[in-house]
């Protein structure tokens, strides 16, 4: 079920919100794993059960590693989960490889992916290691840590949520008129940010994809597009799952942080999907030993965590590729770059991120190697395509206003604008009284778009 389906919107929300709200404090986190699970069942029915099955293990498995307290039994929790991960998102690719490799002609097995997968794997992870390290104590009660694992808000597309953050919020939510209001404005501003700027960013994406007709001003376009299309695609979504966690009483932490305003590749990764970054930095960066023992050790750590960046995104050697290239930058900047990144301008900084990132999403979006170098070529115009054509311009002209809406949505500023107007007393009164009529008036736009418009996909339900 898609947060941006008129079945969510105005079906299945509405009454999850009148259920919770109208039954006693102690049977909320019951609704909510209740509803949980019909609305992963709506999306992917035959892989409820293996949904249910890594909790049930995740939980037998942490209270036998808070009892006994040994790392073997940490070992069989973590790899069981790693395994069941790796044979529904990697066993074609797997067996691809032997079959170039060897030439052997293997049946592929064609599993399917179920949605979510890779991100709750890694909230089960993070809770189980955080039990073992004794950061958290362990769940006894398997209806709340099958809340924490299903809540719907997060589950099928993040952001990751680490148990630590929300497990107080599991006994004892504060629900307030000041919360329920955030939730509804934030959800609904991921709403319209998907809508109506995404969904309409992937169709100029699939008019170049489609086109026979291609030039080098259209590459450029392409590349900017599926930049800006990802990020508020990806973004949005977690707009809406903080936005819906809040109504619920839940305070999940920021993913995005303007990550195109970045100065640096590192400050990039910062800013960008901040609980996976975060995620790698401490279950595998620092545990391989980070940068305390060397240069070295250092590269080699930091090529462990972006291969891995890379394949947990997809199967497939444009991910791998996509991964190791941010892996080999950042290694670059932290070894000799990062001095002479600070003498320059602010605008060249800026400049030579969105440009590695730009390159970098078109490698990502690729469906192999060979279509991601001959659209890296394309914009340098080694295809032998024209500078521009006829088709180019058209499509520039019908998407010129939603490129800069997008491009200015990207930054700061419209935020700022807003918290410098709210400084004003009068202003602030004002811009208070309109919110409601302003958060009623996007939900019908983005109504609109969606009754009129079959386009809606989500980028990272891929993944």
């Amino acid at each position: 079920m898609l947060f941006t389906s008129i079945s969510f919107l105005y079906y299945f929300l509405p009454i999850m919100i009148l259920l919770y709200f109208i039954v006693p404090k102690k049977m909320r986190n019951f609704v909510l794993l209740i509803g949980s699970t019909i609305f992963y069942f709506y999306g992917e029915p035959k892989y409820i059960l293996l949904m249910l099955a890594e909790i049930l293990i995740a939980y037998i498995g942490a209270i036998l590693i808070d009892k006994y307290k040994k790392k073997s039994l940490l070992w069989i929790t973590v790899s069981i989960h790693i395994a069941l991960l790796c044979v529904f998102k990697y066993t074609d690719f797997m067996i691809e490889n032997v079959n170039n490799v060897l030439g052997t002609n293997l049946s592929l097995l064609r599993i399917a992916l179920p949605i979510g997968i890779s991100f709750y794997t890694f909230q089960i992870l993070s809770y189980v290691i955080d039990v073992y390290r004794g950061k958290v104590k362990v769940q006894k009660s398997l209806l709340k840590l099958g809340t924490y694992v299903s809540l719907f808000p997060q589950l099928i597309a993040g952001p990751i949520v680490r148990y630590e953050t929300i497990v107080d919020e599991l006994d004892n939510r504060k629900h307030s008129f000041e919360n329920f209001s955030y939730g509804i404005r934030r959800f609904t501003i991921g709403l319209a940010k998907k809508v109506l700027i995404a969904n309409l960013l992937g169709e100029l994406c699939g008019q170049f994809t489609g086109s026979n007709e291609k030039s080098i001003v259209f590459y450029w376009i392409f590349a900017i597009s599926y930049t800006l299309q990802i990020y508020f695609d990806f973004s949005a979504y977690s707009d809406m799952a903080i936005g819906l966690g809040r109504i619920f009483g839940f305070h999940f932490l920021e993913n995005f942080n303007y990550p195109y305003i970045s100065k640096s590749i590192t400050e990039f990764w910062r800013r960008w999907h901040i609980s996976l970054s975060s995620w790698f930095k401490d279950y595998v960066y620092i545990p391989l030993g980070g940068n305390r023992e060397g240069i070295k050790k250092q590269t080699r750590n930091i090529l462990v965590v972006w291969l891995l960046t890379g394949i947990w995104h997809g199967a497939s050697w444009n991910f791998v590729a996509w991964g190791l290239l941010f892996g080999i930058i950042l290694i670059i900047e932290k070894v000799f770059l990062a001095k002479y990144l600070e003498k320059w301008p602010n605008f060249l900084k800026r400049i030579y991120v969105l440009l590695i990132v730009m390159i970098s999403f078109i490698i990502f979006n690729a469906a192999d190697l060979a279509e991601a170098w001959k659209n890296i070529s394309g914009l340098w115009g080694a295809n032998g395509e024209s500078f521009a054509n006829a088709y180019t311009l058209y499509y520039l002209r019908s998407y010129f206003v939603i490129l800069i809406i997008a491009i200015i949505g990207a930054t700061p500023l419209i935020k700022n604008i807003f918290l410098r107007l709210k400084k004003n007393n009068k202003v602030s009164k004002i811009m208070n009284a309109l919110e409601p009529l302003c958060v009623i008036l996007l939900l019908l736009v983005v109504t609109a778009y969606l009754v009129d418009n079959s386009y809606n996909p989500f980028l990272y339900f891929r993944f």
